[in-house]
């Protein structure tokens, strides 16, 4: 709130500028950014407030943004609503999350033909808060899954350049590990095949470390089951450990039952696999999928899973080119909502609840230590027909009336303010006038001046008169008095 106060224009009038707008949260794919590990120790972020306006209608100076990066695969979850609203996978890809506040306007805004000095002025508007989940899912086209000690890892590493451990034990490996496929040479066709460890029953359940890698698979196109076909140091029944794997991803999600899949079977060069692969395949092929008989450790039949799944990871992704991302899906509205619109609830017997867009951000917005401001918003409530509304409710003097979360005493008075007692012209001219009792002992004639002793237009008579001699008078230099 400001006033113009120049010289020749001692009534210049409000020239207060408005508010800076907030800044905005915004999340950033980067490629150099591998994990969510950062946000384990720094959980809160807050943009900068947008300048305050000056004087001279001068406008804040608005925030600039807060960008947050993060790794591409990220999903945002709305962690009240636990709706995803953000899939960033592209390296640069932006995405809002917060909307900075708009600034408040000065009160040059509130200057009419009848209040040609308002004393109003706006509060800037609170910027959106949200509480956010994030949660990091591995980029990769094909998926491994299957039980521990399936050969996955020996798989990725004898069809990428990938080197993940490999032991003759389970749960060798601990964190997923990718690589890129690279099929008929440097200029054939590439994809990237991710190893996704920690299956086993009850992982959908999050037994064991199974949601933490069981999220990666719903990234994939295509899934690659390996299975065991010898059945292990332990003579399982492949056939139920197949079934396990498939029962865990179906309870995880839904859509992965219908995800392509590949069964490789592993292990072929073994004399136990070799007995049982036959009767594993007339089972498998009955469900409508397709078998490979492979040798991880040898390489047997790996090129031939490899060239098949590209072919299957191509029908896949010209299937998936119209699906949309959530932050890119559109939402539709039977008709504009009208800002202006309330609802009046009575929550109790003395409390009532009025929402509404612009009810609710004049609430925001107002300063109630202003008695303009208050006047002002007591006009809005009486012009938009909130106050009839809660009279018809029942509203009585002394009810809560709550709104955008800002309790207000329906009824209540409010006080102006104690102000200075406006100075008169004498005293802007000579000073506020001292009392006898500050002066008194002191050798001073007291004078007590009336406004009928001070009159301008007799010191212009007076220079009117016959005595007046210019000569009389000496021009002093500014610089020589100094």
């Amino acid at each position: 709130m400001s006033f113009r106060r120049e010289k020749f224009a001692p009534k210049g009038g409000p020239d207060g500028g408005d508010g800076g707008r907030g800044g905005d949260v915004v999340l950033k794919v980067a490629s150099n950014v591998t994990s969510l590990i950062e946000f384990q120790y720094n959980q809160k972020f807050i943009a900068r407030n947008g300048g305050q306006g000056l004087g001279r209608q001068k406008t804040g100076k608005s925030a600039p943004r807060l960008v947050i990066k993060v790794p591409p695969g990220t999903v945002v979850w709305d962690d009240d609503s636990g709706e995803i609203i953000a899939d960033l996978t592209e390296d640069g890809e932006t995405f809002r999350v917060a909307k900075g506040g708009r600034g408040g306007l000065g009160n040059v805004h509130f200057k009419t033909s009848t209040r040609q000095t308002p004393r109003i002025a706006e509060l800037g508007e609170p910027g959106e808060e949200r509480r956010l989940r994030l949660e990091l899912r591995l980029i990769a086209d094909v998926g491994l899954v299957g039980l521990p000690n399936a050969g996955k890892s020996t798989l990725l590493a004898a069809s990428t350049r990938a080197t993940p451990k490999i032991a003759d034990y389970p749960f060798t490996t601990l964190e997923p590990n990718l690589g890129v496929v690279q099929i008929g040479g440097r200029s054939g066709p590439t994809y990237v095949m991710a190893d996704i460890p920690g299956l086993i029953e009850g992982a959908a359940d999050g037994t064991g470390l199974g949601h933490d890698f069981l999220r990666h698979i719903s990234r994939t196109a295509v899934l690659i089951h390996v299975l065991d076909a010898s059945g292990g140091l332990e003579g399982r029944d492949p056939m139920v450990d197949f079934e396990t794997i498939n029962n865990e991803l179906r309870s995880y999600d839904p859509e992965l039952a219908r995800r392509p899949m590949l069964v490789a079977l592993n292990k072929a060069d073994l004399t136990e696999a070799q007995e049982r692969i036959p009767a594993l395949e007339t089972a498998i092929h009955a469900q409508g999928l397709r078998t490979f008989r492979i040798s991880a450790a040898t390489g047997q039949g790996v090129q031939t899973l490899l060239e098949a799944t590209e072919a299957t990871l191509r029908e896949a992704r010209e299937a998936a080119v119209h699906e949309q991302k959530p932050q890119e899906r559109r939402r539709y509205t039977l008709s504009e909502a009208d800002e202006r619109a309330f609802k009046v609830t009575r929550t109790g017997e003395t409390t009532y609840t009025v929402s509404g867009v612009a009810i609710e951000r004049l609430t925001r917005m107002t300063n109630f230590d202003q008695m303009d401001s208050v006047e002002r918003y007591q006009r809005v409530l009486e012009r938009s027909g909130i106050s009839n509304e809660l009279e018809k409710q029942g509203v009585e003097p002394g009810d809560v009336v709550t709104i955008a979360d800002f309790p207000l005493i329906w009824g209540e008075e409010f006080e102006l303010p104690e102000l200075p007692s406006r100075r008169t012209a004498k005293e802007r001219r000579y000073g506020p006038a001292s009392a006898p009792d500050d002066l008194e002992g002191k050798d001073v004639e007291i004078y007590d001046l009336d406004d009928a002793d001070y009159e301008p237009e007799d010191e212009d008579e007076d220079l009117d008169g016959d005595d007046f001699d210019p000569a009389d008078f000496e021009l002093v230099d500014d610089d020589d008095e100094e």
